[in-house]
């Protein structure tokens, strides 16, 4: 069994990322960093479909909190499954921010630098050692990142950057056979940044080839389908899924 962790789990495409992991026979370590209750409801439907999964509390915004992560995930791995290494890693956790250039403050800034760069850099970094070869990093990126939506300037400049980090992890970590692809949504029905008014749904809807906004579950069907070894030949990669978002 493989096994996969996938940070902000608790909510949007992370948690229809975790379900559909768990769907194709994957055990989950799911995180969450304020709602505990959204996190246990998705790991409570992961084990009522007959899977497996854990939540463990963490703020990607924090990096001095992911060696006590790391241990957290060590002992998750020891009691649940009986093994020392983790197969996959999601990088997903994030929040947006609407802002305007002119009054984007250093504090929002910085925020979303430490939960968007910052963050997966140095997770990533922490939990290498307990990746097995032959594993497999999915980095969230946004199509943001190739579309400038006004408004949104800091948190596309961190997932661009995020993007090339993406690369860079295929092209150092190929020796050990571990893979890194970024997925880049397009307009997705989340709650990020408060979500999609009617209005706006419209607006992105009209700009999508397919005439509407995507679903998390169509996401996170995805990322499941990239982590299978159906696709063990699909690396340093950015993958938009978004049906056809200003094309």
């Amino acid at each position: 069994m493989k096994i996969a962790i996938i940070t902000g789990g608790s909510r949007g495409i992370g948690a229809a990322t975790a379900l559909e992991c768990a769907r194709d026979g994957m055990g989950v370590i799911l995180t969450y960093n304020a709602n505990r209750q959204k996190a246990e409801e998705v790991v409570a439907q992961i084990e009522a479909e007959g899977g497996t999964a854990v939540a463990l509390p963490l703020d990607v915004g924090v990096s001095s909190s992911f060696g006590a992560f790391r241990r957290s995930v060590a002992d998750a791995l020891a009691s649940v499954w009986s093994r020392e290494t983790f197969d996959a890693l999601v990088n997903n956790a994030g929040y947006g921010v609407f802002n305007p250039l002119e009054t984007v403050t250093e504090d929002e800034f910085d925020g979303l630098f430490r939960v968007h760069l910052k963050g997966p850099f140095f997770l990533t970094q922490t939990l290498l050692s307990l990746m097995a070869d032959g594993g497999h990093i999915v980095n969230m990126v946004s199509a943001t990142s190739r579309v400038a939506t006004a408004g949104v300037a800091p948190y596309a400049s961190f997932k661009a950057g995020l993007e090339v980090l993406t690369r860079y992890q295929a092209k150092e970590l190929g020796h050990r056979g571990i893979r890194a692809n970024s997925i880049a949504p397009g307009p997705i029905r989340t709650d990020l940044g408060g979500g999609l008014n009617a209005e706006f749904e419209t607006l992105l809807a009209g700009q999508t080839a397919l005439g509407r906004v995507g679903e998390a579950a169509e996401v996170g069907g995805v990322i499941a389908n990239l982590l299978s070894d159906k696709s063990r030949w699909i690396n340093a990669q950015s993958i938009e899924v978004g049906g056809g978002y200003m094309i």
